[in-house]
């Protein structure tokens, strides 16, 4: 069958349409040219929907949806447009670097002088300030080897624990939950739970829009049985909340009192699994000291459905429904994201999502879990997994361990003490400590701080005084203005490594085409950039990506993250594996921690899951209070602001921005207002509108709609041109150093 461009652009816009309300994904794209098809995985978010990338000559024509892997061959329309994108025309081919500073204009120069011109500053920096002058900030879009490359490089090689990166921003709370609740990060279930759920409890998450293809399984399943019930909690109501059966409109940051005021209606009701939690759970409070079930029972007395009312703003009686739907279903299934983890209590929210598992039994189960889903499509398994974050170290270790740090210094045969016991700088105080010169030289990979991070106009600071090498593709991206050297990377077809998404899947993405000029792999840029810096060749002996895979497979082995049955060749033959997978013909875990289904579990284990994750085998149930957002709305500034995404663009839109059909859709970013607030502000569709927060003011054209509840404001983050970042703050959870993306205090008037 073949169509004209017109007709498949019609017919994908309708397809996602389709998908929003629960009909068909776009499946394929394009007329059928190809004349070869390789395998891969999406670019784009956490979902990891795998792709056949369609070649013809020396050029990739086509994206279809892999049939074979969890998406069945559905895309969402980002996905099925990816060609225009490798093909953009500011494409980065050449090394680029300032020879005058960072006024200076950008020049091509050969790979060895820019190669140069980075190690000699960071050999100077580390000379004249030690190792902690340096750092490394990864992203979660970056390939597993090259993130495993990269933190090896520093922490091992350049001695310093500075190695952090973009899923500080959206993934570090769900690690912290996952760790503090569980033993060990990395959820339970997996996308098959969609399949057998009767409850979807949706908090903190925009799935309709963030996560196409999930948002599809789920109204597919719902359509398909009339028990199934979704609950979408949000302050604002999207697209997702418009199939569930309820919307819980709630104030926005009072998230951990309507978790608890749930928990209090299945323990006041008795609609608790007592003999689950008995023999799986213990109780603690904040400082980590023991609680019994009474004194829990005892905490939760302060969470009534009135007084729930009071703080959230939900009503007492929705309050009761939804702890009822939750705790009746024959299997619940929780899913949140941003939502959730971009709070100052980001973690502790977490931990209250994993108490009502923990309390109804609603894990371990098909069908039942929490299962928090992942902003970037590496996020958990290049970052988290390979541990390239500032406090982690590889598989689930700790660098404020002193056991974990020595297992990996034998590992990659460095003497004991190589590895610094103290934590390097998370995001935000590296962005400070690059301000102050405390951090001389920066190497940025794979993602676009300038534009990302919260508090702009403070952080940008560190990117103007630190000397910065970045990899990137295109020249659009906002942190190029303050690059020192730009690296030519090999854009996603171009290059081969392996992706892990949310449910614990590794999938290759293998090349298709040749990199585009003289662009070259990252895991090639950063060998090379690591021998010139002065790193010891030993540390590096890879010929390429397959090699590091060989590496990082093997440190995995007997580690509760045991994937060396995935192997490059079994990886090459399928669409994805999920660990623990710990030998060659292991085919992959669905249910983690259940005996039968984990192999990590022993056959003969007393109990039908074992949490091995904690010393105890018993996972935890933590008293949290409620407590308000670090910048809720006041008298002077009287509304709360949120940002997030949009169906048609990723992150910052140096990708999607270069598809025209998605541009068209979304040109710019705009300002979501209440139609209530609208007529009391005497504010209209398509006027400007002033934010204006403690940090910075900025005019948005305004949308008057229902979809923010009355007192909340919404713009997207994807627009280069309208940097909403600059207006909120940088305040982060305490434990996962996350920032609060989500809520900040803002004044909102119609400009003169």
């Amino acid at each position: 069958m073949t169509f004209s461009r017109r007709e498949f652009l019609k017919n994908s816009a309708a397809a996602v349409a389709l998908s929003a309300i629960g009909g068909p994904a776009l499946a394929a794209s394009g007329p059928q040219t190809a004349e070869k098809w390789v395998k891969g995985v999406c670019r784009y978010c956490g979902t990891g929907c795998g792709v056949l990338v369609g070649v013809k000559g020396d050029k990739a024509v086509e994206v279809r949806g892999d049939p074979n892997n969890h998406n069945a061959g559905l895309l969402c329309l980002k996905g099925s447009l990816l060609i225009p994108v490798i093909y953009a025309e500011d494409r980065i081919t050449e090394p680029l670097i300032r020879r005058g500073g960072k006024k200076s204009p950008l020049e091509k120069v050969t790979w060895d002088e820019a190669l140069e011109f980075a190690a000699s500053r960071f050999r100077e920096a580390i000379k004249s300030k030690g190792p902690d002058a340096v750092a490394y900030y990864g992203s979660g879009q970056a390939l597993t080897e090259e993130s495993y490359l990269a933190n090896k490089i520093w922490k091992a090689g350049f001695r310093t624990n500075n190695v952090d990166g973009n899923p500080r921003l959206c993934m570090a709370s769900a690690v912290a939950g996952y760790l503090t609740t569980f033993g060990k990060d990395e959820p339970m279930g997996t996308y098959n739970d969609f399949d057998s759920a009767t409850c979807f409890f949706i908090i903190g998450s925009n799935t309709s829009e963030a996560h196409p293809i999930l948002f599809e399984r789920i109204a597919k399943r719902k359509q398909s049985s009339p028990e199934v019930k979704v609950i979408v909690a949000d302050p604002r109501r999207t697209n997702t909340s418009r199939i569930a059966d309820m919307h819980i409109f709630f104030k926005p940051g009072t998230d951990l009192a309507l978790l608890n005021g749930m928990a209090h209606v299945i323990l006041r009701d008795e609609m608790d699994n007592n003999r689950f939690h008995q023999r799986y759970v213990i109780f603690m409070d904040n400082e980590g000291k023991p609680k019994t079930f009474e004194e829990y029972k005892a905490f939760l007395a302060d969470y009534t459905p009135a007084k729930v009312q009071e703080i959230t703003g939900v009503p007492a009686d929705t309050v009761e429904k939804a702890a009822k739907i939750f705790a009746e279903s024959s299997a619940s299934l929780s899913l949140w994201c941003m939502g959730i983890n971009q709070r100052t209590r980001g973690v502790w929210a977490n931990n209250l999502i994993h108490n009502l598992h923990l309390i109804t039994g609603h894990i371990g189960k098909k069908g039942a879990s929490p299962l928090s889903l992942t902003g970037q499509p590496n996020a958990c398994g290049g970052v988290r997994d390979t541990g390239s974050l500032a406090h982690l170290l590889p598989a689930g270790r700790m660098v404020a361990n002193e056991q974990h740090r020595k297992e990996m210094e034998k590992f990659w045969g460095v003497p004991e003490g190589t590895i610094q016991p103290k934590m390097g700088h998370h995001t935000v105080a590296l962005f400070e400590a690059m301000a102050k010169g405390d951090v001389q030289a920066v190497f940025i990979h794979c993602t676009n701080p300038a534009h990302t991070l919260p508090h702009l106009n403070k952080h940008t600071k560190g990117l103007e005084t630190a000397f910065v090498a970045m990899t990137e593709c295109f020249m659009d991206a906002e942190t190029v203005k303050y690059a020192d050297v730009v690296f030519p990377a090999a854009f996603w077809c171009e290059t081969e490594g392996v992706y892990g998404c949310t449910e614990r899947r590794y999938a290759l993405t293998e090349q298709a085409i040749k990199p585009m000029g003289n662009s070259r792999p990252v895991v090639q840029i950063l060998m090379d950039f690591a021998q010139k810096a002065g790193v010891d060749p030993k540390l590096i002996p890879y010929k390429n990506a397959a090699d590091i895979w060989e590496e990082w497979r093997t440190l995995s082995k007997g580690s509760p993250y045991d994937f060396y049955g995935i192997t490059r060749e079994r990886l090459k033959k399928a669409s994805g594996i999920k660990w623990p997978c710990p030998t060659e013909d292991h085919p992959g875990t669905n249910l983690r921690y259940v005996r039968g289904e984990d192999p990590l579990v022993p056959k003969d284990h007393p109990n039908p899951i074992s949490f091995y994750g904690r010393p105890d085998g018993k996972v935890v149930v933590y008293l949290r209070p409620h407590q308000p957002p670090f910048e809720p709305a006041d008298a002077d500034y009287p509304f709360v602001l949120t940002t997030g995404r949009v169906i048609d663009h990723w992150h910052t839109a140096t990708m999607t921005g270069k598809v025209p059909e998605l541009k068209k859709a979304y040109p710019s970013a705009y300002v979501e207002i209440n139609p209530q607030d609208a007529a009391k502000l005497n504010i209209r569709n398509g006027d400007q509108v002033v934010l204006e927060t403690k940090r910075d003011k900025m005019t948005f054209p305004a949308r008057v709609t229902d979809t923010c509840m009355p007192g909340l404001v919404f713009c997207p983050f994807f627009d280069k041109n309208k940097l909403v970042n600059r207006l909120f703050h940088d305040a982060t959870d305490a434990a996962s150093r996350e920032p609060e993306y989500k809520i900040c205090s803002t004044k909102v008037y119609k400009q003169a």
